[in-house]
């Protein structure tokens, strides 16, 4: 597993040692590692992966270079590319060599675009359109996946991932409703499709063990609130009374236009996904949303 000492790659680790699977953690450094990890470098540079694939038999490929959000590279599409798209593709190669059965690779609902219209989520088929170079990178690894022969491959797009740990975007929000802050999202009617870390671990076993997973891309959520109920379940989980204010979603849309961008239209545009295809695996999410809420409320 690469990626196994981040966010999902814990909650991850913990669910297939609760199956009795032996996981075998490609790290970028030892400092920090889980035990027994084996270091395989920066993955913008070459990588020999033979170490860590040696006996492996699946791989689950997490480690990205993630949506960054003060970007400081001159050319993201290349920064990007070069983890996301060229590492992809090299441990993809050499675990066809190695004789690995299956590779998961974690992919990003932003492949298929950053909103949908109201009734319309976006479904496993759908075609690619990404907006930004994070997106582009991970909509190029997934062809390169489906392009290597004698590797059966099975690609997951999830949205936001809430739970312990979780950063970015959902920290800050739950920071503000930590600090009673009055929030401006009361009168926002949008859906936003969210999965729990948990219910993430389960859906990449699911394409681990189901034979039907080969060859898939399936998008996953267990939670479907406007940016308001999030908010409110949010102050729930901390002990907190939610503190809301309605403001025009037209004022919303001028503070975008005059420097709020993507952060702020995340939280007032919907974004919903169709999770049926995972169900027809037999995928259910087990973990409520009210556990990992409460679990990210009180970690630090």
């Amino acid at each position: 597993m690469t990626g196994a000492a981040g966010f999902v790659g814990r909650a991850l680790t913990a669910r297939l040692a609760a199956s009795g699977v032996a996981v075998v953690a490609a790290v970028r450094r030892a400092e920090g590692a889980p035990e027994g990890a084996v270091v395989v470098g920066d993955l913008a540079a070459p990588v020999d992966w033979s170490r860590a694939l040696d006996g492996v038999d699946a791989v689950v490929h997490l480690a990205a270079r993630v949506h960054v959000m003060r970007e400081r590279a001159a050319d993201p599409d290349a920064a990007f590319a070069a983890v996301n798209v060229a590492a992809t593709r090299g441990l993809a190669e050499a675990a066809r060599r190695a004789g690995v059965r299956r590779l998961v690779f974690v992919s990003s609902v932003k492949v298929l675009g950053e909103r949908t219209l109201p009734g319309r989520p976006f479904r496993d088929g759908d075609p690619p359109a990404p907006e930004d170079a994070y997106a582009r990178s991970k909509r190029d690894a997934e062809d390169v996946l489906v392009s290597i022969a004698g590797l059966e491959t099975a690609i997951v797009r999830p949205p936001l991932v809430y739970g312990p740990g979780a950063a970015g975007n959902l920290r800050a929000l739950a920071r503000l409703v930590r600090s009673g802050l009055p929030l401006p999202f009361a009168g926002l009617d949008n859906r936003r499709s969210l999965v729990g870390v948990g219910n993430l671990a389960t859906a990449i076993e699911t394409c681990l063990r189901h034979p039907a997973a080969a060859g898939g891309r399936f998008l996953v959520a267990d939670w479907h609130p406007s940016t308001a109920e999030l908010v409110r379940a949010l102050a729930a989980a901390a002990g907190r009374p939610p503190r809301l204010w309605p403001l025009p979603s037209a004022l919303f849309r001028v503070l975008a236009m005059l420097g709020g961008g993507a952060a702020l239209a995340r939280l007032t545009q919907s974004l919903e996904v169709d999770a049926s295809g995972l169900a027809a695996l037999g995928w259910r999410p087990a973990t409520p949303p009210a556990a990992e809420l409460a679990a990210l409320m009180r970690a630090p």
